[in-house]
């Protein structure tokens, strides 16, 4: 199950969708995931507060972290066996589904990029960066990838996340979107451009359509991009012979 968020502006609006009844439980949700097959949510707030949502009782099932400061952007990912997530201090409900050997990525607004273990809620690595960070997302079960405000992509190794494996600089306008695609991923910015890096293959794809307005998230199904601007329009590109 694949769930897309598309509306900039209030993303809380979209939430509500999606989970019904308790939308007034938290101002401004700036970012979700979706837990294994969708029995559980994460979600990340304005207010700092990261919680885990049971979507079958639309019940929260508790605080995973309070940062103080704004969450921008969460990923979950299946962690590798070599990491550490920590052992949870207490057992986890019953409702809580799928947790277990993941980790949640936190962006946030202090510059820091935030990971721990999602069952255990034990801290596995809290690194600094060069401004706000504003999403993130998992490329394997060691790789990571978090995008700042004054345009660097930062790509992390979770078994040693002190020094980045590479940062990639490409404007100085705000990244605003990662995503994992195929060996590489899909970045977009604030300056309008939104394009694919193939690691392996070591070129670039631009996705072109929007003029300067800023591309606020990217979705993907299959052999589709989409993608949602500014200017009001969500734009399909067909990849066949990627």
């Amino acid at each position: 199950m694949q769930i897309c968020f598309l509306c900039p502006y209030s993303p809380s609006l979209c939430y509500l969708l999606y989970l019904g009844s308790f939308f007034f439980l938290l101002p401004g949700i700036l970012d979700t995931a979706i837990v294994d097959r969708g029995r559980n949510v994460v979600s990340g707030s304005r207010d700092g507060t990261v919680r885990l949502w049971d979507c079958g009782r639309s019940a929260c099932l508790g605080v995973i972290a309070d940062c103080g400061s704004s969450i921008n952007g969460v990923a979950v990912g299946a962690a590798d066996n070599s990491i550490n997530l920590g052992s949870p201090e207490q057992m986890p409900s019953e409702r809580e589904v799928g947790t277990e050997s993941k980790m949640l990525l936190l962006a946030r607004e202090d510059k820091k990029l935030q990971c721990l273990g999602l069952q255990s809620r034990q801290p596995v690595f809290l690194f600094i960066g060069s401004d706000a960070f504003n999403c993130c997302t998992f490329l394997s079960g060691f790789l990571l990838l978090a995008g700042t405000q004054d345009g660097n992509i930062y790509q992390l190794d979770v078994r040693s996340p002190r020094t980045p494996v590479q940062v990639i600089h490409r404007s100085g306008a705000p990244v605003l979107s990662v995503l994992s695609f195929r060996d590489g991923f899909i970045a977009s910015q604030g300056d309008g451009s939104c394009f694919i890096v193939q690691q392996d293959l070591d070129y670039v794809i631009e996705l072109t359509g929007t003029d300067c307005d800023p591309v606020y998230k990217v979705a993907t199904w299959e052999k589709q991009i989409y993608t949602c601007c500014r200017d009001g329009l969500v734009r399909r590109y067909q990849l066949s012979d990627l």
